[in-house]
């Protein structure tokens, strides 16, 4: 769109680029005028071309801080996220190392618990089976109780027959 009135419309990237060619033509033109009549055109074209190098050296200088600056935030944020990782790491490990020690001891656990069961149905038939032969023995010592009074009885019935007979 051109015409009077109108602007035309271009890109914002054309227009800022425009925009600081303005401002450096008007900066050279500035600095032209600032150093006067007097110094003549060689002067002017000096003084533009230093500062022209001015002008370069800062945008250079600039853009090696802006690299320098992304540099270190790059390394700033690869730093973070190691201590990061590493401070995760130790704290995982250790949880870590806390869990498969859980689940070991549960292992253990669970191991003494049947081995405690096998020893107390063991010690269960071992106490059955000397109860049993306590009752076995008590029967015999009854037996052998019973069979001394049977030979006193029969020691005495023999005795009182003897004594019978005889008299």
């Amino acid at each position: 769109m051109t015409g009077r009135g109108r602007r035309e419309l271009r890109p914002l990237s054309q227009k800022r680029k425009g925009k600081k060619r303005v401002l450096r033509s008007e900066k050279m033109e500035g600095a032209k005028a600032a150093a006067g009549p007097a110094a003549g055109p060689a002067a002017g074209g000096q003084l533009e071309s230093a500062l022209l190098h001015i002008m370069q050296q800062h945008h250079h200088q600039s853009l090696r801080q802006r690299q320098q600056t992304e540099r270190a935030k790059k390394d700033a944020l690869r730093s973070a996220a190691r201590v990061a990782g590493h401070l995760v790491e130790a704290v995982d490990g250790g949880v870590q190392e806390l869990f498969v020690n859980e689940k070991r001891i549960e292992l253990e656990a669970r191991a003494l618990l049947g081995t405690i069961a096998r020893y107390r149905k063991q010690s269960d038939q071992w106490l059955a089976a000397t109860n049993a032969v306590n009752s076995v023995l008590k029967e015999i010592g009854d037996f052998e109780n019973w069979m001394k009074i049977m030979d006193f009885d029969c020691k005495s019935i023999n005795a009182a027959i003897r004594n019978i007979h005889r008299s």
